[in-house]
């Protein structure tokens, strides 16, 4: 488990080595307009006739992945008959030695729950406050407040997978070091955290995230004998 200062650590790391988030894309928006401007249920439910418009596949999604991992929403932008019922549900895999890098959800709380594997979650809601640190195996569950800054860790050498509930159709995700690269000054970022952390070829530098997760600790990957590969897929050494 890791002390506060090991997680500050970690967080810094983390944060820096990110370049951008997966980002939900409208797959319908002319669909979306007409299903926000229906007027009852039973009017959207006109626009979705089909059995098929109510079924929504996770795994057919090109975030579906453990290698290193993954982030499928299932949303008003990715299933348009989740429109106007204020829930995204998403599901959450980590490869071994793979992570959720530390972010928040400016629009929603998020109830987290796992179905397989283990992991470690760690959560910070606000200045003052404490270090909450969750180990959950299949069938715990934790929470994470709308606002709140966590991040999830598989720390072992198998597959992980839990299931998200966030209060929102539109939850938002921001990822805390897309904050000191897309905008924020270098030098002010230095002052900040009294350290060089950052400067002109910092994103430059970043390890793209792609599908949500990225690759967690040396020493996790060398002791579970993976690493990374250009393509960003898992093998064994």
């Amino acid at each position: 488990m890791f002390s506060r200062s090991v997680f500050a650590a970690t967080v810094l790391l983390a944060a820096f080595s990110q370049k951008a988030v997966a980002v939900d894309t409208t797959i319908d928006p002319a669909l979306d307009e007409k299903l926000t401007m229906s007027p009852t249920q039973l009017d959207r439910q006109k626009l979705l006739p089909d059995n098929s418009d109510w079924q929504f596949d996770f795994t057919k999604s090109d975030f579906y992945t453990f290698a290193p991992g993954g982030v499928v929403n299932m949303n008003a932008a990715t299933f348009p008959a989740a429109k106007g019922n204020g829930l995204t549900l998403a599901m959450l895999n980590l490869g071994p030695c793979s992570m959720l890098p530390p972010h928040y959800h400016p629009r929603a709380s998020n109830y987290v729950v796992s179905t397989k594997g283990k992991t470690t979650t760690y959560m910070y809601e606000e200045n003052g406050g404490t270090l909450i640190t969750q180990d959950l195996s299949p069938g715990l569950a934790t929470i994470f407040p709308q606002g709140s800054m966590h991040m999830m860790v598989n720390n072992g050498c198998e597959d992980a997978q839990l299931v998200s509930a966030l209060s929102s159709e539109d939850a938002g995700t921001q990822n805390i070091g897309n904050v000191f690269t897309n905008g924020f000054p270098a030098d002010l970022v230095n002052a900040a955290f009294g350290s060089s952390l950052a400067g002109n070829d910092t994103a430059a530098k970043m390890t793209p995230i792609g599908t949500g997760s990225n690759a967690g600790t040396a020493e996790c990957l060398a002791r579970c004998n993976v690493k990374p590969t250009t393509k960003g897929r898992y093998v064994k050494f």
